[in-house]
């Protein structure tokens, strides 16, 4: 649907609607470059079938007064959620029960291509000694530059405008159960995407299935 943002405007204002914005929030970022992990998937963003590259990414929620972390996972075919994982804690054992959960709802799939950015926990030995177990190939974005793993920060950015409440939760049990149902519900199954033309994720890859005979 096209729509000038003066009609947008107008719309938002008869409805009362504002546009949230995400909060800052401080993070650690990565310092030097990872030589030894290139960029293989170099913003090759549209793949042909499911199962050749994943996506991680960690973002911060916040919950019970304090900062939990979410890491998920996806498959870049049709940006389909397929692991996650919550914490309170940013560390490697996050990132690998999200790639632990994807790995095992895919059916245990070999020679994928797992991109991510550039932090500690994807690049911490036990993460990586994990990829190696599945016979996955790693890609790092480059230092500093988000646009490289664009699609993380697309599906983070819909979780925390459209999801997530202003205040954040209560308790970290609620923020887990909520999210589990934007990503593994809504986002995958009802939210339309424009990068699946208007589909949800999962109808994306059913439509395939139903043409290419995939099981």
């Amino acid at each position: 649907m096209q729509i000038g943002r003066f009609k947008v405007r107008k719309l938002m204002r008869e409805m009362n609607l504002i546009s949230k914005q995400p909060g800052s929030h401080a993070y650690k970022k990565a310092t030097v470059e990872r030589p030894d992990i290139p960029n293989v998937l170099d913003r090759e963003f549209s793949v042909a079938s499911p199962n050749k590259v994943w996506c991680g990414d960690i973002t911060y929620v916040w919950a019970e007064g304090r900062w939990h972390y979410l890491a998920a996972v996806i498959d870049l075919y049709a940006r389909r959620v397929v692991g996650w994982a919550f914490s309170a804690k940013p560390d490697a054992d996050l990132v690998i029960k999200a790639l632990d959960m994807a790995y095992e709802q895919r059916g245990r799939p070999q020679n994928v291509l797992f991109h991510s950015d550039q932090g500690s926990q994807y690049g911490s030995r036990s993460f990586r000694q994990r990829l190696w177990r599945y016979r996955f190939t790693q890609s790092m974005s480059r230092r500093g530059n988000c646009h490289d793993n664009a699609p993380m920060e697309r599906l983070f950015r819909s979780l925390k405008t459209e999801w997530i409440p202003t205040v954040g939760y209560m308790s970290a049990a609620l923020a887990k159960q909520d999210i589990s149902r934007f990503l593994m519900e809504r986002y995958n199954w009802r939210r339309p995407h424009q990068f699946n033309e208007g589909l949800a994720p999962a109808v994306a890859e059913e439509k395939l299935n139903s043409v290419s005979g995939i099981s």
